[in-house]
């Protein structure tokens, strides 16, 4: 699992004069707010799964080395701020970043950069493409190309954490969000992702909304 020992060496990769000590309490509280009861799909679980997949992007070449440290940080901070019953979450996600990077001592252009990686995530669009951008939009889809079983657990966790909103509107809530991915020319980026999960999504994808057209499907 991600630790904060991770999360302090990506720190000090961007700024090597940054407090050890506060780079560390940063990495704690970070740990707390994925570790929150409500969650059950946005938890570290996920924070790791989008560090894996950063890494097989970055094994494919689509993720070049210097560009590492800003994805890790993208991905500590992306759904640090999740509350389901809210808007807003990768915004004040992105600002949360913004507040403890600056604090960290890490460089104003790169605490700008986490900040577009993570406001990309609000939509999953990359209107200025650069590597690292389109690694994270890739890594933070990537659960949608899962192997089977895991596709299956990720769905029930995100029923989970709509718990509180009737089965037929989220049935159609669900499908309005999955529906669009489907109708992409190509629904990763990079060549890697588009190669290796694209097919795999868009059957998971294209299985989860048959389920959610049928009314005596469990979901």
């Amino acid at each position: 699992m991600p630790s904060a020992a991770h999360f302090v060496s990506s720190v000090r990769a961007l700024a090597p004069g940054s407090e050890l000590g506060s780079a560390h309490d940063v990495a704690d509280g970070l740990i707390h707010r994925w570790s929150e009861p409500h969650r059950h799909y946005h938890t570290i679980e996920h924070l790791r799964e989008v560090l894996e997949a950063g890494a097989m992007l970055r094994h494919a070449g689509e993720l070049p080395l210097d560009q590492v440290p800003l994805f890790h940080l993208a991905a500590w901070f992306h759904d640090a701020v999740y509350d389901v019953r809210q808007p807003g979450n990768e915004a004040q996600s992105a600002d949360l970043a913004k507040r403890q990077l600056t604090m960290l001592q890490v460089p104003p252009r790169d605490v700008k950069e986490v900040r577009k990686l993570i406001t990309q995530t609000t939509m999953h669009e990359v209107k200025r493409p650069t590597p690292a951008r389109l690694a994270f939009h890739d890594a933070d889809l990537w659960i949608l190309s899962a192997p089977k079983a895991r596709y299956a657990s990720y769905r029930a966790q995100v029923r989970a954490e709509f718990a509180h909103v009737p089965t037929a509107h989220f049935r159609l809530g669900r499908a309005d969000v999955l529906r669009p991915f489907l109708e992409r020319e190509h629904l990763y980026l990079t060549a890697f992702a588009r190669r290796y999960w694209e097919p795999l999504a868009r059957r998971n994808l294209g299985a989860e909304l048959a389920d959610l057209a049928d009314p005596h499907s469990t979901i």
